[in-house]
């Protein structure tokens, strides 16, 4: 979906810590040319120890690596194939905000049933207020009645446009957000921070706008006692619609050939069962496209019935801990599966030798040998009892290992690992999840990446049934430690933006990190920020990073790193691209010439033009020049801004060495021609033959010094002219 701000909205205030006025900068409000002298030092802020930087830089240096994983790229679902960012399936319409086209909510609603009588209360609320906020259970379509309402008001034909679920409702009324016969949505709404009585004060003037504008609000939301007394006048509790109804509308849509007697009454009896819409509708998709015995395999759900089963025989200690483990662990070596079962058991046990009940009884009948521990045969022994659940296959490791393959331990298939945490979040309580949680919280801090990685996607699927004890006991606490941690906490959050229901969560866990939560926190959420949740979240994600950069020197610097690391996993994506490029100079051409903010504005610029793309050891705005021709004015007011600042010779640098990776790729001349005019446009002719200048000195050195690299140079200002 389209991230299209209004070309002149503001992008929102960049503040922070009041601090004396920068020298260099100062220096740069009167030049009328480039100024002499070095570039101004990172951005105001108290210093930090050396190794604290060098713990941020290896944290940054293992989210590089995880992201690598897949595809080097950080956007999308992740999928099970074992790394932290990914292509996978496509987030529901309205989650990203932006722009919902009428091709995409038309696709969403193609099997759409409306609910009764639900809907028709909340379309009548919906005319009256301008407003209504549908409440209930996960997945029971509220997302796509939020879309349906709309639509039925507003007509097929309608532009919807999402909202983020961090928007305060009460800050709606006073912003320029609300246009004239626009249909809005928040889908997943994560609250409001003010008071009962002025929130609810507040929406009664957003109703009376919305109107007075003839436009139109639905706000999905679960059910939370604060937000229903918040928005009790406008709340519907939504139901899923009856799914055998549901099922017959999509056969008559996909027009599904008559089925033998038997063969229906089963797989109508089994959709009878499913709570969720998307079930039902998977089914009948099944159906058409591959038969009826391929339908009735989507809707046994095989794997649920294998899980259930196997834990509605009380495994014992033996059998249990090992899979728990596992569902936190999976596709390690087993090796280290084996050393870290050992250490929960220790866990378990230390809880045991508490006085308290223990996590399972044991089984007398398999106790151990005569001989010991060492002489049973436990590897054999629990992949008999797991099977179905678990198997074996051999994976290549990373690193020195790369090249030979270990056996690995991994769950029969992808579905399995959810289950398994929700079969153990569903039976077990305290006994269990105490020492689980403490071994969880020894691998976040001494695991290897790999192992971390493992650990943070449990943890994501955790958080879909135990929210709230995911982010007290795990998040806050690993958010504020080490590296080790702090990076676990982060791809967990991540991981979780895989569920569409948590990832408006994992944005508002995030954002609680940054308000006055220490600067632990607060690097946590400067390393968060990218990757899925800024490929979500764009505009929230540039405003708080926009927003860190203003704080002490170590929060500021891993905010730079993560706006560099925002561009360069937009590489891909050029609307996002333009976007992050665009913000960029908004912010610097709305700061004053001299000021600290500017400072800190042109240091952020610097790194992202200075920087290289994540997979190759060549210049990030090379490849951006090859594939995001709309970005080249962007690129262009960046460079000037630098030319005309005290970084004046990093600049040149840095557009030396853009030009010479791009010398032998004729195809960029055009481009390259367009970049020199967008500088031209940005600077006086002084200026511009300094510019002149400045770079016919740098293509003097050796590295630059080619046929090709001034070829290019001559397209950018024409001929270069000695002193």
């Amino acid at each position: 979906m389209a991230e299209t701000p209004e070309p002149d909205a503001p992008y929102g205030p960049v503040t922070g810590e009041p601090a004396p006025e920068d020298p260099a900068g100062a220096a740069e409000a009167g030049a009328e040319y480039f100024p002499p002298g070095p570039g101004p030092g990172p951005g105001p802020g108290g210093g930090d120890e050396p190794d604290a930087h060098e713990q941020d830089n290896r944290g940054y240096d293992e989210l590089r690596d995880v992201q690598q994983l897949v595809n080097n790229n950080f956007y999308g679902v992740v999928d099970a194939s074992g790394a932290a960012f990914g292509f996978g399936a496509a987030s529901s319409p309205g989650l990203t905000p932006g722009t919902i086209e009428p091709g995409e909510a038309a696709q969403a609603l193609r099997f759409y049933v409306p609910p009764r009588p639900c809907f028709d209360e909340a379309l009548t609320m919906l005319r009256e207020d301008g407003l209504v906020v549908l409440t209930g259970q996960d997945d029971c379509g509220r997302g796509a009645g939020a879309l349906a309402l709309l639509r039925t008001i507003l007509g097929d034909r309608a532009r919807l446009r999402s909202l983020s679920p961090a928007d305060a409702l009460a800050e709606l009324t006073a912003s320029r957000v609300l246009k004239p016969g626009q249909g809005y949505v928040i889908l997943d709404y994560v609250g409001e921070l003010q008071v009962e009585a002025v929130q609810a004060y507040e929406i009664r003037r957003l109703s009376e706008e919305l109107r007075r504008e003839g436009s139109y609000l639905v706000v999905t939301a679960d059910d939370t006692t604060l937000r229903r007394l918040a928005l009790r006048d406008h709340c519907v509790r939504w139901r899923a619609p009856d799914p055998v109804e549901l099922f017959r509308h999509c056969g008559e849509e996909l027009a599904l050939a008559d089925l033998e007697p038997d063969t229906e009454k089963e797989l109508l009896d089994r959709v009878a069962e499913q709570r969720r819409p998307a079930d039902v509708v998977a089914v009948a998709l099944a159906l058409s496209h591959k038969g009826p015995e391929e339908a009735l395999e989507t809707v046994r759900d095989r794997d649920r019935e294998r899980v259930r089963d196997w834990f509605g025989k009380r495994p014992p200690a033996d059998d249990l801990l090992p899979l728990a483990a596992l569902a936190f662990l999976e596709g390690v070596p087993e090796r280290t599966f084996e050393k870290e079962c050992a250490v929960l058991a220790a866990h378990v046990r230390a809880w045991e030798q508490s006085g308290e009940a223990p996590a399972a009884e044991p089984d007398p009948a398999t106790g151990a040998p005569p001989g010991g521990a060492a002489a049973d045969q436990s590897r054999a022994r629990w992949r008999e009892r797991s099977v179905g659940l678990v198997t074996t296959e051999y994976r290549y490791g990373p690193g020195r290992e790369g090249g030979r393959s270990e056996r690995c331990l991994v769950f029969a298939s992808p579905r399995v690992r959810g289950l398994v945490i929700a079969e153990l979040h569903e039976l077990y309580g305290y006994a269990l999840w105490y020492p689980l949680r403490r071994w969880l919280g020894h691998l976040a801090l001494h695991g290897d990446l790999g192992a971390r990685t493992e650990v943070a996607r449990g943890v994501a699927l955790l958080a879909r049934h135990a929210l709230v004890e995911v982010d007290e006991y795990l998040l806050k606490v690993w958010s504020d430690g080490v590296t080790s941690q702090r990076v676990t906490a982060v791809l967990t959050l991540q991981f979780m933006c895989d569920a569409d229901r948590l990832a408006p969560q994992a944005l508002n866990i995030v954002l609680g990190w940054v308000d006055n939560r220490g600067a632990g926190r607060a690097l946590s959420a400067a390393m968060a920020l990218p990757g899925r949740l800024g490929s979500l979240y764009r505009l929230d994600a540039l405003y708080w990073l926009w927003f860190l950069t203003q704080r002490g020197e170590r929060i500021a610097s891993s905010a730079r790193r993560s706006l560099v690391l925002l561009l360069q996993t937009a590489e891909h994506d050029p609307e996002h691209t333009v976007l992050v490029l665009r913000y960029t100079r908004t912010v610097i051409e709305r700061t004053a010439r001299g000021s600290r903010e500017r400072s800190i504005a042109l240091t952020t610029a610097l790194q992202l033009l200075e920087a290289t793309r994540l997979d190759a050891a060549e210049p990030l705005t090379a490849e951006l020049l090859r594939s995001v021709p709309d970005g080249v004015r962007h690129l262009g007011a960046l460079w000037a801004h630098l030319l005309h600042s005290g970084y004046r010779g990093k600049a040149v640098t840095a557009l030396c060495r853009t030009l010479a990776r791009l010398r032998d790729d004729p195809s960029v001349t055009g481009t390259v021609r367009e970049l020199g005019e967008a500088l031209r446009d940005a600077m006086t002719a002084r200026q511009w033959a300094a510019l002149r200048h400045h770079l016919t000195i740098a293509l003097r050195h050796p590295e630059h010094a080619l046929p090709t690299t001034h070829r290019l140079a001559r397209a950018l200002i024409g001929p270069p002219r000695g002193r």
